[in-house]
């Protein structure tokens, strides 16, 4: 279990919410107040280095925001992030320092971590992505099942409830996300792990591991 932990997944110094998620053991646990915590740290922010540009919409000063992109609130764009064209965010969303934002991206109540990039076509709901963790081209994060039951963290033999209906996935620091990849509602990637393209991944994939059609391997 220590591998699906927070501190475990993630270098908490690459977030503006670290002492918001050190409050959890594992990450599914902050979505469901994340919105309420956006709001309170958001109205913290030094307006000297953030623009308020609509209720509860922070803009750092340096981000680079597209004419074209849709953002609703509550969301913090931090420092030198870039929102390219018609991307399209929801709320309940921290865009990371450095971080990207492409074109026909949508994002709802989820974290995007420091120099995270979803630049092209992803969909990330109900989320953490890590540290220079990177979406390829069309890769998305299922949150809903289809058969709307609540979603279980599927680990080997163990399955963990998390008690809610909508959860995406939750991708270390450095993780790879090859194209047109779908990760299922509760997945789990381990920090430093690469997705091959075209992959349908389910459950916990370890940390230093190679996903491959359903066929994971050690990182040599």
């Amino acid at each position: 279990m220590n591998e699906l932990k927070i501190t475990y997944l993630y270098d908490l110094s690459h977030t503006i919410l670290n002492e918001y998620l050190l409050k959890f053991e594992y990450p599914w646990e902050a979505l469901n107040c994340l919105k309420d915590e956006i709001i309170q740290f958001g109205n913290k922010l030094d307006l000297n280095e953030y623009n308020l540009i609509k209720e509860n919409v922070w803009v750092h000063k340096t981000a680079k925001v597209f004419n074209s992109v849709y953002l609703d609130g509550p969301l913090i764009i931090c420092e030198g992030a870039e929102i390219r064209h018609s991307a399209y965010i929801r709320g309940s969303v921290v865009v990371g320092k450095n971080a990207v934002v492409g074109n026909s991206s949508e994002i709802k109540n989820s974290i995007l971590f420091d120099s995270t990039q979803v630049p092209h076509f992803n969909y990330i709901g109900d989320s953490i992505l890590g540290y220079k963790a990177h979406m390829g081209a069309g890769a998305v994060t299922s949150n809903l099942k289809s058969d709307k039951s609540l979603v279980v963290i599927h680990n080997g033999c163990t399955d963990i409830k998390t008690n809610l209906k909508k959860v995406g996935a939750f991708l270390g620091d450095f993780v790879e996300v090859g194209c047109n990849s779908v990760l299922n509602p509760g997945t789990v990637v381990g920090k430093n792990s690469n997705i091959y393209p075209l992959s349908s991944v389910r459950g916990v994939v370890k940390e230093n591991s190679i996903y491959k059609q359903g066929i994971v391997v050690e990182k040599r």
